[in-house]
């Protein structure tokens, strides 16, 4: 027996779905609430929960703020994985992935935004004599660090650790944790997440 043919609205139901349950997903991996999201999308919170709740059936307009507040395009936020390329390229000159840039450090993420993903990957660059000061992570969390040039000190509770060019730790993250630059010069770090 053929399947059955997808029509048009089909095809729109899943898009909807695979978008509320993405819009979740993202804003919970921020640690964001609805209103948060509301207030960086300039999208009302009620709409944000029927699109989350799978009942709305967004513009484009909507759909576009939504996607910039996470820092993607349309086609990531509403890409399915049967859809997406086996390869996604990060580009070095993409502003959307800086996470966070300020006179301590600046964090780029090189993991793609849109991935449901378990592991996080992440450059960190710190300014001499900055830090990278974290509160604990899910339980199990473990983070792998790469020292690219500079001298790092890790803390993890109690415990320290310090860093040379190349060298490289693993630590508990799912404890108050910080990666500090003890030396006079920039500081650059390859950092990995590992949720559990």
């Amino acid at each position: 027996m053929p399947a059955p043919k997808k029509t048009a609205k089909n095809a729109a139901d899943a898009i909807n779905e695979n978008l509320g349950r993405r819009v979740k997903k993202l804003r919970g991996d921020r640690g964001w609430s609805l209103e948060e999201l509301s207030k960086v999308s300039g999208v009302s919170k009620s709409m944000l929960s029927e699109i989350e709740r799978e009942k709305a059936n967004p513009t484009l307009s909507v759909t576009y703020r939504i996607a910039n507040a996470f820092g993607l395009n349309l086609q990531e936020l509403i890409e399915t994985s049967e859809s997406a390329s086996a390869i996604q390229v990060i580009r070095s000159t993409e502003r959307s992935q800086v996470y966070r840039s300020d006179k301590q450090c600046e964090i780029r993420t090189l993991s793609p935004l849109n991935l449901e993903k378990e592991i996080e990957f992440y450059q960190v660059t710190l300014k001499p004599k900055g830090e990278l000061r974290s509160q604990a992570h899910y339980e199990g969390t473990r983070e792998f660090l790469t020292v690219e040039h500079g001298a790092i000190r890790i803390e993890s509770g109690k415990d320290t650790a310090d860093l040379a060019n190349h060298d490289s730790a693993t630590y508990r993250a799912d404890i108050p944790h910080a990666i500090v630059n003890t030396g006079n010069q920039e500081a650059v770090v390859f950092l990995v997440v590992i949720y559990r």
